[in-house]
């Protein structure tokens, strides 16, 4: 959903921006919090992250609690190794116990109308 411009992925940038080390956030939550989008438009900002760019994309993760896998149909080693640095435990399977590792969201309640 590319279509949408820059500022479409800058809302989804500025909210993944604010999930602090050590918290991961879910797809879902995201498109939740930006409204008007899917999570799978948050998978394709997140994977338009460039290299160099302080978004800290490797912090979003699927609902079950796990590292999506890429387009080559593995999950993302870097990712989980980002994640483990910042204190993030995989449990069995490798998932992420969201009840303890999830984001909370940002403070207040963020409108899906809420214009950014």
């Amino acid at each position: 959903m590319k279509s949408s411009g820059s500022s479409f992925y800058d809302r989804i940038y500025r909210l993944v921006g604010m999930i602090p080390p050590g918290r991961v956030a879910t797809y879902g939550q995201i498109a939740r919090l930006a409204g008007r989008c899917s999570p799978r438009n948050v998978g394709y900002a997140m994977s338009s992250v460039p290299p160099d760019s302080p978004v800290p994309w490797h912090r979003v993760i699927n609902s079950r609690g796990r590292i999506s896998v890429r387009s080559d149909g593995e999950p993302c080693d870097a990712q989980r190794q980002m994640l483990r640095s910042e204190g993030i435990e995989f449990g069995p399977g490798g998932t992420v116990d969201l009840s303890v590792f999830g984001w909370r969201g940002p403070a207040g309640e963020v409108s899906n109308d809420e214009q950014w």
